[in-house]
């Protein structure tokens, strides 16, 4: 295997056993839940369903990026070891990670001038952002060098689609996603919106959908849309959930149904708590390799 590393955030939301399955390194994130600190360490130190069901008895969280510091000590031992690193990161629209990560690259470019560091903005989140890894991972064990890495999910990263809804706006009303009285209204009306991450990185409310299973058949139409090959497809899919799998295993199982080609069965994981600090439960969010994000 080619000697250089691959990192990212431990937003992209795969599981501990997942990202050493992989040999991907990650650094994380960190959150308060009503004041205190913890480590969004892929539930390693509170399990997801317990993060959960704080939140939904009306805990309240805050999250934190990585800084500049911590890049720094996560980074450095990689270099003196002799190793190259390509860190990608959480999308720049809805973090200001990269601008941390970049920062401490400039700092190490200094200090390793024979060291590669490249800094990749995913534009990507959870585990659509782990789906990314887990292809750059398969690109090293095929034996594509630091630079062809590099060069590819630059070009492609857009290309990773991200389709996801939720059942309780609660959160996405308190983090202004979702506005108040569009909240309420949808709250009362049994409305899911259908949300997408655009070509910035951002999540966009897309389209406002009644009743749970309309909105499970929406996703899955989108998936035939969007994805390489429509029916067809042939790639990974991978869903994270919040504190909702039955809704997720509905999901993955019409998935599975509709796309007889996929690469194993659909990866199911949980949302993690840096994210899901802004979700809240009831979120379900579905990835595949698809048509490029333009918008």
């Amino acid at each position: 295997m080619s000697n250089y590393v691959l990192s990212c955030c431990s937003t992209a939301d795969l599981s501990k056993e997942h990202f050493e399955e992989i040999d991907v390194r990650y650094i994380c994130f960190h959150y308060q839940l009503d004041g205190v600190d913890y480590m969004d360490d892929l539930g390693q130190s509170m399990d997801f369903d317990e993060f959960y069901a704080k939140m939904a008895d009306g805990a309240d969280t805050k999250t934190s990026q990585i800084n500049v510091d911590e890049f720094l000590e996560y980074f450095r031992p990689m270099l003196k070891s002799g190793q190259d690193i390509l860190h990608v990161t959480l999308s720049s629209g809805i973090s200001g990670v990269l601008n941390s990560a970049n920062a401490a690259a400039e700092v190490l470019r200094d200090e390793f001038p024979d060291r590669k560091i490249y800094i990749v903005d995913s534009l990507g989140a959870s585990s659509g952002y782990g789906l990314i890894m887990q292809t750059l991972s398969e690109m090293r064990e095929a034996g594509k060098s630091i630079d062809e890495v590099y060069e590819w999910v630059n070009e492609h990263r857009l290309n990773m689609n991200h389709w996801f809804f939720s059942m309780d706006l609660t959160f996405y009303i308190k983090g202004g996603r979702v506005s108040k009285t569009s909240g309420t209204i949808g709250q009362f009306l049994n409305i899911c919106p259908l949300l997408n991450m655009d070509n910035l990185g951002r999540l966009i409310p897309r389209y406002k959908i009644r009743t749970k299973k309309k909105v499970f058949k929406a996703t899955v139409d989108k998936m035939e849309e969007m994805a390489d090959d429509g029916l067809d497809y042939s790639g990974k899919c991978y869903i994270s959930q919040s504190a909702c799998m039955d809704d997720a295993k509905e999901v993955a199982r019409q998935i599975e149904e509709r796309f007889p080609k996929l690469d194993g069965k659909v990866v199911i994981n949980s949302i993690g708590t840096t994210i899901g600090s802004h979700t809240g439960p009831g979120t379900v969010a579905v990835f595949f390799w698809g048509k490029k994000r333009v918008d």
